[in-house]
């Protein structure tokens, strides 16, 4: 139970500062990775909480699973000073730093890829051959 001077924190109020949805807040609250109290029909969001959805956007932003974020975030409450935890965030975080510096490779081919390809088009919609120009005629009916 929180403490009675503790300020809380309402669905909406939590949506306006991070920027989500009281979808996203619920899903969240589903998948045990936030643990709003009830008063009545009403969630009352804590200061960990507020600190826990800050933790979960930023691990959805580098690409963490949901699963490896519900784990780190059960990992603070070990009595290590956070050290397993801050270990374990490392460790997943080099994988997904080395997972993200190949989809921006893969992402760079692409996109040379693409105006490689628009460049082409470009090229025969400013000189169009005969064989474009049949073509081109023969939508217009």
């Amino acid at each position: 139970m929180r403490k009675m001077t503790e300020v809380t924190k309402t669905i909406q109020q939590m949506c306006e500062i991070f920027k989500v949805t009281p979808r996203t807040l619920r899903f969240y609250e589903s998948k045990e990775l936030l643990f709003p109290e009830r008063q009545g029909t009403h969630r009352l969001f804590t200061r960990r909480d507020s600190a826990r959805l800050k933790l979960i956007l930023r691990g959805k932003k580098f690409g963490f699973s949901l699963e490896e974020i519900r784990q780190l975030l059960n990992m603070y409450d070990l009595d290590d000073a956070q050290t397993t935890q801050l270990q374990e965030t490392y460790r997943i975080g080099c994988e997904r730093l080395t997972y993200m510096k190949h989809q921006q490779g893969e992402l760079k081919d692409a996109i040379s890829d693409l105006k490689s390809q628009l460049k082409q088009i470009q090229n025969i919609l400013k000189n169009p051959t005969p064989a474009h120009s049949t073509i081109h005629n023969q939508r217009k009916y």
